[in-house]
């Protein structure tokens, strides 16, 4: 994966949003960024990487990201993928306890709008 990063939103540290995957192509924009904008009202800043655990509990959550829809080009996710998810449903995910990893040099600051930074660095895989 490229280093694509975005000039003009930002990290939860307030520094340019990194990547979060191309492969599967993520993101509100479909842009491999947890880019966000007004019209993105799932708020899909939460770089996340997933697990099984995590997939399911979304499905029944009613976000199925496990399932293909190749009309729209998505593959369905899997174990280890990288996605740009909703920030709610996220803090859903954390309040279960099945909330899975997360980077945060990648999630964009309007996540701090829904989660604090405490909860999100418990899950952080990109912290020294």
């Amino acid at each position: 994966m490229s280093e694509i990063v975005s000039p003009t939103q930002q990290n939860v540290f307030g520094e340019p949003l990194g990547a979060c995957s191309e492969e599967p192509l993520t993101g509100w924009f479909r842009d491999g960024c947890c880019n966000t904008d007004e019209a993105d009202h799932g708020v899909h800043t939460v770089c996340a990487k997933v697990t099984d655990v995590f997939l399911q509990w979304l499905k029944t959550d009613g976000n199925d990201l496990l399932t293909p829809h190749p009309e729209f080009g998505f593959p369905g996710l899997k174990e280890g993928d990288c996605w740009c998810v909703c920030a709610g449903s996220y803090a859903r995910a954390l309040e279960a306890g099945v909330a899975c990893k997360v980077y945060l040099t990648r999630t964009h600051i309007r996540t701090l709008d829904v989660i604090p930074m405490e909860k999100l660095k418990t899950y952080a895989l990109d912290l020294s």
